[in-house]
């Protein structure tokens, strides 16, 4: 089941995407049919479960335009490109912009909805990640400005007496305000701490 997945369907040929509408939605799986990839565009709606199979050759925007496009917005949802005229190069070619495959016409339909279950099993994962990471990230601008200057320098290797006379300040202010920061960031150790922050957008130093 999709659960909170849509897979959005984008095929000029009203026949093919209502077609392979039905065999998805008969498994349980949510669809939404685009005619275009203008009108996929369109309504995304900031969506970050789900995956959008797309043809190749449309009028307009192609599948293979639409993939660059969906590239340069950073979209999390994975791609899988269908054609009827597909070769070599050209699923290089998507493969390449970041599709997750590559169907040719007609499309075997249990290996197709196999590959789409991996693909709303690495969409949901990817959400997952990034709900972390928004909430490491707010942990963060939690920190004071002196939280965070002990939090680099814990970062950067640094031990609580050389943090103390790199800051000018005193060993237990170091301390105090090292145990706020691990507090803050929920971590039981340093080794934690580090990870966390890695994981928040902070560059080891």
């Amino acid at each position: 089941m999709s659960g909170d997945a849509i897979i959005h369907i984008v095929d000029d040929d009203r026949a093919a995407r209502e077609g392979l509408g039905f065999l998805l939605s008969s498994l349980g799986l949510e669809t939404r049919g685009h005619a275009s990839a203008a009108d996929l565009l369109g309504h995304l709606d900031g969506q970050v479960v789900g995956c959008i199979l797309a043809d190749v050759r449309m009028p307009g925007m192609t599948g293979l335009e639409l993939l660059d496009e969906l590239g340069r917005r950073d979209c999390p949802l994975p791609v899988i490109m269908i054609t009827g005229h597909g070769d070599v190069p050209m699923a290089v070619r998507a493969m390449r912009a970041g599709a997750m495959d590559f169907f040719q016409k007609p499309v075997n339909g249990m290996a197709l909805v196999e590959r789409i279950n991996e693909a709303l099993a690495l969409s949901r994962e990817r959400a997952a990640t990034g709900r972390e990471r928004a909430q490491l990230v707010s942990r963060v601008a939690s920190l004071t400005a002196r939280e965070a200057e002990v939090a680099r320098a814990v970062l950067a290797g640094r031990q609580n007496k050389q943090i103390a006379a790199d800051l000018g300040i005193s060993l237990k202010t170091v301390e105090n305000h090292r145990h706020n920061v691990m507090d803050k960031m929920g971590a039981g150790s340093a080794a934690d701490l580090v990870r966390l922050l890695v994981a928040a957008g902070w560059a080891e130093t």
